[in-house]
């Protein structure tokens, strides 16, 4: 655990664990590449996105997706917490809206959406991620939920 607000609350991860998962993280911040240091190269990401295809080579172009309509993306890790070969963590990305995402227009609107993950590690890299993530709140956020068709009701 840190004091420093900054910084996450870590437990229960070795040094090694955490960099892994700090990496993979940070690879969403621009640098898709980074995926290689962090996690395995099949790598099973679950569920996976509509059309990103399996392992860290399948998540690369997705990143740059991500970063295109985002490109203020930020990642904040809040806790990290560990058992041997497995971590929990909970975290919040934010960001404005500047580019095409899932088929929705830009709406220059910002937005910050909870995530919380699964991780498998083995010998220093991720090689499972179950994730959630609060789509459903980022929709209404950037204003295109509920869907305004006009009608009274």
């Amino acid at each position: 655990m840190t004091n420093n607000v900054n910084e996450p609350k870590v437990s229960g991860l070795t040094p090694e664990e955490r960099h892994a998962l700090e990496t993979l993280y940070e690879a969403f911040h621009g640098n898709p590449d980074l995926l290689d240091e962090a996690v395995v190269p099949d790598w099973q990401d679950i569920p996976l996105s509509p059309h990103q295809q399996p392992g860290r080579d399948g998540m690369k172009p997705l990143i740059r997706e991500f970063n295109a309509a985002f490109p203020d993306l930020k990642i904040t890790l809040l806790e990290m917490i560990g058992t041997p070969g497995k971590a929990a963590v909970r975290a919040l990305i934010s960001g404005t809206h500047t580019g095409s995402w899932f088929g929705i227009a830009p709406t220059g609107k910002s937005f910050q959406m909870a995530i919380h993950e699964f991780h498998y590690i083995a010998d220093g890299k991720v090689t499972h991620t179950w994730h959630l993530e609060d789509w459903f709140g980022w929709l209404f956020q950037v204003g295109v939920w509920p869907v305004n068709t006009g009608e009274a009701a």
